[in-house]
């Protein structure tokens, strides 16, 4: 965790500078602040790898809420921010919080608190199943009216997970997965934009120059980069060709200067982070523990997955950050406060 942090730190410089010459007049400016965001999530996961995670349970409902008041906080005109015609943010002058990240985490404290205290009761549906897709629907709904559709679908996938993990019936599950997926799909087809980012998925090149741009040319970065890389520093991607090259596309600057080697690697260091995640989870000491550490890690490796495949055109594009590569302090430092979390299962589970 700490050295996919670092290595985020890195790429973030690399993917930035150009972009914060012009805008800032220093290369430095959005690493600066990533930097300010890495240590504020440094402390966070001292602290979640401190605390014992049973006292979590504590928290689930308090960041439910929470999150809840804020994710509504941010469509108040003059209270939230707007950027591209979406309201996400909340700028406290000395921060700039994305709700939306708090949330994933809340949403996976209540789904583990639910679940781990009817451990016996997963043969009920209305006891376990219909409890957790409430929350995931009532969060939805305040997401998608800022809007933001990649959000509630890592939610939803996580929940379901979350549920096969704990030993929820099934066939249940397989009707709410088809029911998710229609809905997702009828969601992306109503609203003209994300139409039109599904029919750039499709086939990006024939939007090249408007919806399709960042597709074709991460696509062309990741390419370019070859076996080896053009070198760290060495991306052309990041010269105004390449919108959003610190965030949501950072792994085609990694693809583009460390080439196919060093994208690889990233992989495998997600791929490394979800084995030892799920270990934690198995021999996690009680069923609290299991299935807070087993949503923890399909949380991340989800978004990661997310993530590299819109980069790679393998998903559409859905706006969610690499976790712990991409600029973004709420998505770091929430990130690590849950990666401190795994660490408090970890050291307590069975040898």
């Amino acid at each position: 965790m700490i050295g996919l942090s670092l290595f985020g730190l890195v790429m973030v410089l690399s993917a930035s500078s150009v972009a914060s010459v012009s805008q800032d007049q220093s290369p430095f400016f959005t690493f600066s602040r990533q930097l300010r965001y890495a240590l504020i999530g440094g402390l966070a996961f001292a602290v979640g790898s401190r605390i014992n995670y049973r006292r979590t349970d504590q928290l689930a409902v308090p960041a439910g809420i929470a999150s809840a008041v804020l994710l509504i906080a941010v469509l108040i005109p003059g209270v939230g921010t707007e950027i591209n015609g979406s309201s996400r943010w909340l700028d406290l002058r000395f921060v700039v919080l994305q709700p939306a990240e708090l949330a994933k985490l809340a949403l996976i404290l209540m789904t583990a608190k639910i679940l781990g205290a009817r451990e016996h009761q997963m043969h009920l549906p209305h006891r376990t199943i219909r409890p957790v897709i409430s929350i995931v629907i009532g969060f939805s709904f305040l997401l998608m009216l800022q809007p933001k559709l990649g959000t509630p679908i890592i939610m939803a996938t996580v929940a379901l997970l979350m549920l096969f993990t704990a030993k929820a019936r099934l066939d249940h599950l397989v009707m709410w997965s088809i029911t998710g997926v229609a809905g997702a799909a009828i969601l992306g087809y109503v609203a003209e934009y994300r139409r039109r980012r599904l029919l750039a998925f499709l086939d990006p090149w024939a939007y090249a120059d408007s919806i399709g741009l960042q597709t074709v040319q991460s696509q062309i970065g990741i390419a370019s980069g070859g076996v080896f890389g053009r070198g760290l520093g060495g991306s052309r991607a990041k010269w105004g060709f390449l919108p959003e090259a610190q965030t949501d596309f950072i792994f085609a600057v990694v693809g583009e200067e460390l080439g196919a080697i060093g994208a690889f690697a990233l992989i495998l260091a997600f791929g490394l982070f979800g084995y030892l995640g799920l270990t934690a989870a198995l021999r996690a000491p009680d069923a609290y523990g299991r299935i807070l550490a087993s949503g923890l890690t399909i949380w991340i490796i989800t978004q990661a997955s997310l993530n590299i495949g819109m980069a790679l055109g393998l998903m559409p594009i859905t706006g969610e950050p690499l976790p712990f590569v991409s600029a973004g302090g709420s998505s770091l430092v929430t990130t690590l406060f849950a990666s401190g979390l795994l660490v408090s299962v970890a050291r307590r589970g069975r040898a």
